[in-house]
């Protein structure tokens, strides 16, 4: 994999504070021109270490706030078992994480919702479809202390 250059941690650094910031303003930042600062935008986005831009949203006044984490193990952990719990999981789209795990759990889950009856809803009309659970543990946010999409890098 190419190596990046202390630039371009620079320009990461910046677009993952402030993904608005425009080209000139990075350069500003950076004390160089616009031109060699959009071309290593375009070459970081190429090569994958900017997935995509997006709008990091507020779950309170979306009527979200509840945040529920779902730890899942499974009845039968061979390959066909495991996809078919992946794909299954993918398609519910009030899950916003899912992370396969090492340890006592296989599976880690992260959704936000309404309130805790519109999480019993959820686990009777969705997780109770995916037949292959064989244990559903689930713990709740009382208070966000730190949550942040920012790498430190």
């Amino acid at each position: 994999m190419e190596k990046i250059d202390d630039v371009d941690l620079k320009i990461l650094r910046i677009l993952q504070n402030d993904s608005k910031k425009t080209t000139k303003e990075i350069a500003q930042l950076l004390n160089l021109t616009a031109s060699p600062v959009y071309e290593r935008i375009k070459r970081l986005e190429t090569k994958g270490y900017i997935k995509k831009y997006v709008a990091i949203l507020d779950k309170v006044l979306l009527n979200k706030p509840v945040v529920a984490v779902c730890m899942v193990s499974l009845r039968y952990h061979n390959e066909g078992f495991i996809d078919k719990f992946e794909k299954q999981i993918k398609e519910i789209k009030e899950i916003q994480e899912c992370y396969h795990m090492a340890g006592k759990v296989d599976f880690i889950l992260k959704i936000n919702l309404e309130s805790l009856n519109a999480y019993h809803e959820f686990v009777r009309l969705k997780l109770s479809k995916i037949d292959n659970i064989g244990v559903l543990e689930s713990s709740f946010v009382l208070k966000e202390i730190h949550t942040t999409t920012e790498f430190h890098i």
